[in-house]
């Protein structure tokens, strides 16, 4: 009989290790076609791709997380792109992640989303998505102050906006440098979030 379940539990830990190898090496490849994606459509097939990952998974976050950055980056790279579906697509997978696991990463995405949905009409949609965008950073920033990519969003908002509001590269400048000293320092764990320092070094040269 303790043969029968030491034999089962060697199974048990066989299988596991399979699929945890499985799940590593379909991230990996998914991530390096996330990496090189040049087109919207590329974007898409990557983002259907880790949405395909997360659900099979069920208890993984990361796949929804990069699902959703997909999603971001066809809103903002992609001036054809219906930023209201593709925003919205963005929020849905990352309320899929948050419901694994709620955490900064996935404000970022939030944050992203809304923001592109501001950009459909910023004027009319500050006082909506604009205070949305805003929430999910400060959301972000209480459950991971030393984040570097909330920092870099925050810069991002900060320096696109006027500065009779408070914007402007004078203003958004400290928060970039924040991300910089934040990413340099950043020791990620294996398929975790590691972009950002470049976009933040582009902005700092246009902040000096």
């Amino acid at each position: 009989m303790k043969q029968i379940i030491l034999a089962f539990a060697l199974l048990t830990t066989m299988g596991v290790h399979a699929q945890s190898s499985k799940y590593v090496a379909a991230m990996q490849h998914n991530l390096m076609l996330l990496d090189s994606a040049k087109t919207p459509e590329q974007l898409t097939e990557v983002s259907q791709a880790f949405e395909r990952i997360g659900d099979a998974e069920k208890t993984q976050w990361l796949p929804y997380y990069y699902a959703g950055l997909a999603q971001t980056r066809i809103g903002f790279g992609d001036p054809k792109a219906d930023k209201d579906a593709v925003g919205q697509k963005a929020n849905e997978l990352a309320a899929k992640g948050e419901a694994i696991q709620k955490n900064a990463e996935l404000c970022t995405i939030h944050n992203m989303a809304s923001t592109i949905q501001m950009l459909v009409n910023p004027m009319e949609r500050f006082k909506t998505y604009g205070i949305k965008a805003y929430t999910y950073l400060q959301e972000g920033y209480k459950l991971d102050p030393n984040n570097p990519r909330l920092y870099f969003l925050d810069g991002a908002s900060t320096f696109g906006k006027p500065e009779y509001i408070g914007g402007g590269k004078e203003k958004a400048k400290p928060l970039f440098v924040k991300a910089a000293e934040l990413f340099k320092t950043e020791k990620p764990a294996d398929l975790y979030p590691h972009w950002g320092l470049a976009e933040t070094e582009r902005y700092l040269a246009k902040c000096n």
